[in-house]
């Protein structure tokens, strides 16, 4: 009888997480590990979707981590404020940590330092060598040289309020704040009728994140709206990329033939660094990969990226127009525009499944930066 296939997960995110709990389900004879370099899996985060991002089935099988959900959404711009009828949900790293850890109860290694990885192993920082036959490295993004990239970066409390705060919704884009350096919003998920998570965002050109400022920010939106911190439960940051040109084939060969996931494989929404979706199709693809090897798995992360990347190409010269075009306090504009479109058309840009149509109809009229500026970051190609 053959051995049973070891598979090596290095990094506890998003992406091995579900990739692990797909492979529970469908591959319940492999021999599966997840290293961790951090005490805890899926460390302090929220991972959200809208409804329309995931196909019926491929929701179903996550359905379980979804802690919070809501029916619709709203935004706020200076000039529009609107409500959205498409359902938002949230996952959390606490509901991954938990899912992971009852289906491989001795599967994860915490504080676990990786020094070097390659297809057939990887070499611990204290110099143990673990071979596996497949290893998969989702480690985060790490440099990237050869796309060029914005950022999206945000400070997140999950807070406790001393009244109710009446938000009903969601309130995914306020950008009614001063704007501070680039494209600046504040993100609120109603918890309950006290708790709360405000993060303050902003698409910057640097990645640098002042964390104490952004939490000065949270704080005074919260004044702003009336509400008083009576406790802080936890904090979130995150830096997500935002892609505006590259040579993702260059990139891949720069992996040495290692098997990427998420952030790392450039598997996340050119525009709104979301990665859930892209994490729950490529898991769904690995779990049914046959026959599943170094070379197989290697494979279908890096088409898995390809063909993301290339799908991406009319939402990185929209980015391109946000970043180069636009005056960073003028950002908003372009996305204030954007939301005075039909509800399923920001549904199906949301979800990466925009269309011909859809692409004029964003493109239609005086667009929101100067022209020249617009048509030259339009046109602009091959900068990494």
């Amino acid at each position: 009888m053959p051995s049973a296939t070891t598979l090596l997960l290095v990094g506890g995110g998003l992406a091995n997480g579900l990739i692990a709990l797909r492979l529970a389900e469908s591959r319940p004879d492999f021999h599966v590990q997840i290293l961790e370099r951090d005490d805890r899996l899926g460390g302090e985060h929220t991972w959200s979707f809208f409804e329309t991002d995931l196909e019926p089935a491929s929701a179903a099988w996550i359905a379980t981590l979804v802690r919070h959900s809501w029916p619709d959404y709203e935004v706020r711009f200076p000039k529009r404020v609107r409500r959205l009828p498409v359902g938002y949900r949230s996952v959390s790293s606490g509901a991954l940590a938990l899912a992971v850890h009852r289906a491989f109860p001795h599967g994860v290694r915490l504080n676990t330092a990786v020094e070097d990885v390659s297809p057939g192993r990887i070499t611990l920082a204290g110099g143990e060598v673990l071979p596996a036959d497949v290893v998969i490295d989702g480690r985060g993004p790490g440099p990237l040289p050869h796309l060029a990239l914005g950022y999206q970066k945000f400070v997140g409390l999950e807070v406790e309020l001393a009244t109710d705060h009446g938000c009903p919704s969601p309130m995914i884009m306020d950008a009614t704040v001063p704007q501070e350096g680039g494209y600046r919003f504040l993100y609120v998920l109603p918890f309950g009728p006290r708790r709360v998570l405000i993060e303050d965002t902003r698409y910057t050109d640097g990645a640098e994140l002042d964390e104490t400022d952004f939490e000065a920010g949270v704080r005074a939106y919260a004044a702003h709206r009336g509400w008083e911190i009576a406790r802080v439960i936890r904090r979130e940051r995150g830096v997500l990329p935002v892609a505006l040109d590259g040579a993702i084939a260059e990139h891949w060969r720069a992996a040495g033939g290692r098997a990427l996931s998420g952030l790392s494989a450039a598997l996340f929404h050119p525009t709104t660094g979301y990665s859930l979706p892209n994490a729950v199709r490529l898991a769904e693809r690995l779990a049914a990969l046959r026959p599943f090897t170094a070379e197989t798995v290697a494979n279908a992360t890096r088409e898995a990226s390809i063909e993301n990347w290339r799908a991406g190409a009319f939402y990185r010269r929209l980015n391109r127009m946000l970043f180069r075009a636009a005056a960073p306090e003028d950002r908003y504009k372009v996305l204030q525009r954007f939301y005075g479109l039909g509800d399923s058309l920001i549904a199906r840009f949301y979800a990466g499944k925009t269309t011909t149509a859809d692409q004029l109809r964003i493109l239609a009229g005086r667009p929101p930066v100067p022209i020249s500026a617009a048509l030259a970051a339009w046109a602009e190609k091959g900068r990494a």
